[in-house]
């Protein structure tokens, strides 16, 4: 049997590709079973040099600007799928669209299914997730692909959105989207797929990429580091990206939105969705204010500990954010809460040293490896991390906040330098160049400068 040869093609990130031959190498998973091993070339390599056969991807650097270009096939980034069976999330939107695409063309026996999360009208009085199951119906039709509507609402409301309001009665910054991917689409809808669809494999839109490293699996940052979705899957199980394919993981977003384009795909220019999910486009307050009692009190500088005001409800504010105090010849900005008294302590500017600090402590950690990592024995390692979605990446040292216990996870995160903004319920991310290792939440933020009596370096950026 011949062997399917790709030449390896180097560019720049910034070039734009969008020839249906040549695009940026995704290091799909290679679970170790016989059935899924059907999804590769097992062939060794016939020859070294400029010559890269399928089977050696994974040995290439994960971080690396890497191209291939296919000599017989569309589309060589996502393996040859040889009619096995694979279920795709779809939201109507273009990214899941184009993925359910590049499956059906790679082989795949394609089912689309679109997941309903939540049931309520907006402000006004439209369901907005019908124009999206419409839209999601119209690409099956145009794909040839069976499509299914599956109902998560009830799953939704216990494992997410009580979570969510629960975070803000104590006060902490919760990120709901997060426990979406982890309860919802990799748990809830990954069953549904291989029980009720017969799937081998779920995929989605995400911009994320996975890669088989000996008995587990990887979970790497998305080539387009302005798409890159990682961080929402930091929470999910290592095992669920075994049996999970990112089709779009490394494109572009404009290279997605003219493959729509070249194969009509009717939601090519279609807006993506922005906030959080539930909520939207709606004013987060008012929101909130339909499922929590507000905790009102009073703003107060962490300064002069002079009150300023009053505020409408405790849970609205979270650290670095503007107060928006009504009156104030200068901006006044959230440095720390007080659950307690309901108090909402403030400080002007936003280099004041109360709104920085350069430790916290993290728990519920979820190694996105099979075990606890070796490094984390190791008080010299250095980690990148983010404890927000697009952060530049910043770095840190990691140990146990129980080195001898056997049953406390918590962990000690040690900034390089310091963090503006760290709020109890962040979700805390650790990376190794490309490769995402554990999501974390912040349960705990060290003492700030202003705490310390410490000034901040004059290089400190944010």
């Amino acid at each position: 049997m011949k062997r399917a040869a790709f030449r390896i093609v180097r560019v720049s990130r910034s070039e734009r590709i969008v020839s249906k031959n040549t695009f940026h190498l995704c290091s799909l998973v290679s679970p170790p079973t016989q059935t899924h091993k059907r999804l590769y070339h097992t062939d060794p390599p016939s020859s070294k040099g400029d010559t890269l056969h399928s089977d050696e991807t994974t040995k290439h650097p994960l971080y690396s600007p890497l191209f291939i270009k296919s000599e017989s096939n569309e589309y060589p980034f996502i393996p040859e799928g040889r009619g096995i069976p694979i279920t795709v999330g779809l939201s109507g939107g273009v990214d899941s669209s184009v993925s359910a695409f590049l499956l059906k063309k790679r082989g795949y026996d394609v089912t689309g299914v679109y997941m309903k999360n939540w049931d309520e009208l907006d402000e006004l009085g439209v369901c907005t997730g019908e124009q999206d199951w419409i839209d999601a119906q119209k690409v099956c039709s145009k794909l040839g692909i069976k499509c299914k509507q599956v109902d998560f609402v009830k799953e939704y409301w216990h494992n997410v959105f009580q979570r969510f309001l629960e975070d803000y009665r104590n006060g902490r910054t919760p990120n709901p989207d997060v426990f979406c991917n982890r309860e919802i689409k990799f748990k809830e809808f990954m069953n549904y797929a291989m029980e009720r669809t017969g799937a081998q494999y779920i995929a989605t839109g995400h911009y994320a990429r996975t890669n088989f490293n000996g008995e587990s699996v990887q979970l790497l940052r998305g080539f387009d580091s302005s798409r890159d979705q990682s961080y929402f899957l930091s929470f999910t199980p290592w095992t669920a990206f075994s049996r999970t394919l990112f089709p779009v993981g490394s494109l572009s977003k404009n290279q997605v939105r003219q493959i729509a384009l070249d194969e009509g795909i009717h939601v090519a220019q279609k807006k993506g969705s922005t906030g959080i999910c539930f909520i939207g486009e709606r004013n987060i307050q008012k929101f909130l204010s339909e499922y929590i009692e507000l905790q009102k009190g009073k703003f107060v500088d962490i300064n002069t500990w002079e009150v300023l005001g009053e505020h409408e409800g405790l849970c609205y504010y979270t650290v670095g954010q503007n107060a928006a105090i009504g009156g104030m010849k200068e901006k006044m900005y959230v440095c720390k809460k007080d659950i307690k008294e309901g108090i909402v302590y403030v400080c002007n500017g936003l280099k004041n040293p109360a709104l920085f600090c350069d430790t916290c402590i993290v728990d519920e950690p979820n190694w996105i490896v099979d075990g606890l990592p070796q490094t984390l024995n190791d008080e010299n390692f250095e980690y990148s991390y983010q404890i927000r979605h697009l952060q530049e990446p910043g770095v840190c040292k990691v140990t146990k906040l129980s080195p001898h216990s056997e049953t406390d996870n918590r962990l000690v995160v040690q900034f390089n330098k310091p963090q503006r903004g760290v709020a109890a319920g962040q979700i805390l991310v650790l990376y190794h160049k490309d490769v995402v290792l554990c999501g974390a939440i912040i349960s705990e933020p060290g003492p700030s400068y202003q705490e310390q009596k410490r000034a901040l370096p004059d290089d400190v950026h944010f």
